[in-house]
């Protein structure tokens, strides 16, 4: 009987030793599981931290970026805006000419054109009473003087258009109106005009 519990007494003393031995083990392995999963979740939040901070980055140059492009755009439309006056008002300037600084441009600005001398000149209101018959028979005669026909007259019509002339000529016009002058010369003189403006 003494035997039997000295066997149970070391059997029991054996199973506390590897219990102990068991749960050791488990709390080493334990500890192992927890740190490896503690570096992990510093990993995971340094990796969410970092892509917080580039988002952060990335939105804050967007935001410069489109408040720089909206005073960018904002500029280019006030100074736009300047060149556009700036064009109007030597529109009104040429609409605004004296009759007979009218008269000088008429005559040069038609003997100079490659006509025929038979077409139809078309005015408006203010320069039809300007630009009178004698006046174009005077124009007539130097155009026979340069070969030309002499048949150049003044259509009843009146232009809708604030200055300058129109010459038609079997359905085919030339427009010299001082509006489609300063529209075609503006493409031209755009650049000038904005460094002489702006620089």
């Amino acid at each position: 009987m003494a035997n039997i519990e000295n066997l149970t007494g070391k059997i029991l003393e054996e199973a506390r030793e590897k219990q102990k031995e068991i749960i050791a083990s488990a709390n080493l392995e334990g500890e192992k599981i927890l740190s490896k999963k503690l570096q992990e979740a510093e990993e995971i939040k340094k990796v969410i931290l970092d892509k917080a901070k580039e988002e952060s980055k990335s939105r804050k140059e967007r935001i410069i970026s489109n408040a720089l492009l909206k005073v960018r755009n904002e500029k280019l439309a006030v100074k736009q805006k300047v060149m556009d006056e700036v064009f109007e008002k030597a529109l009104e300037e040429l609409c605004n000419m004296n009759s007979d600084a009218f008269k000088n441009y008429f005559k040069e600005s038609i003997l100079n054109l490659d006509i025929t001398g038979d077409e139809v000149v078309i005015l408006n209101e203010p320069n039809k009473k300007v630009i009178e018959q004698d006046f174009i028979n005077e124009i007539n005669n130097m155009l026979k003087a340069r070969g030309k026909k002499d048949g150049l007259t003044i259509s009843s019509e009146v232009g809708n258009f604030k200055g300058g002339y129109i010459l038609e000529k079997n359905g085919v016009e030339i427009n010299n109106t001082f509006e489609a002058l300063i529209s075609s010369k503006k493409d031209e003189l755009e650049y000038e005009v904005a460094n002489l403006l702006f620089n």
